[in-house]
């Protein structure tokens, strides 16, 4: 369980910084949706360049005064911290994948609607949380995530 978290991690910076370095020209349905959504909203398409960070774009917009990004991956729910994320950061985004992926169990399918329910749940109930968690003595400031990847914004 520990290690399952820092492997996706590293697998969404390894795929930013992939998806920064490689120029992919050639459209797809997707890259195609993105570039028509794109001009009916802007009246310019996008170039290559602009795709690639438009997925950082639309992740943090999920949650954008949070200090994680979390993407629904295929079985699992990624987090990536931002670089000055604390430990209640840390504990905000774990908690919101945990529900996320409870409620997914039930659906089958996981999207952004069910990230914001998990969000909803995830405020109700943390400020119990965090007081659980400091009153059996854990240090909740702080968030060892060992050589995990952070993002700057």
């Amino acid at each position: 369980m520990v290690v399952g978290p820092l492997l996706a991690a590293a697998h969404i910076y390894s795929v930013t910084e992939e998806m920064r370095a490689t120029p992919v020209n050639t459209l797809n349905p997707q890259r195609t949706g993105m570039i028509v959504a794109n001009f009916l909203k802007t009246g310019k398409a996008s170039s290559p360049a602009d795709l690639r960070p438009s997925k950082l774009n639309e992740l943090k917009q999920i949650f954008p005064e949070e200090k994680f990004l979390l993407s629904h991956g295929g079985k699992c729910v990624d987090m990536v911290l931002e670089h000055d994320a604390s430990g209640e950061d840390a504990l905000r985004g774990w908690l919101v994948a945990a529900y996320a992926a409870q409620i997914q169990k039930s659906s089958h399918e996981l999207s952004a609607t069910i990230l914001q329910e998990a969000y909803e749940k995830m405020n109700d109930v943390f400020s119990i949380f965090l007081g659980e968690l400091q009153s059996k003595g854990w240090h909740t400031d702080r968030f060892l995530d060992g050589t995990g990847s952070r993002f700057a914004w």
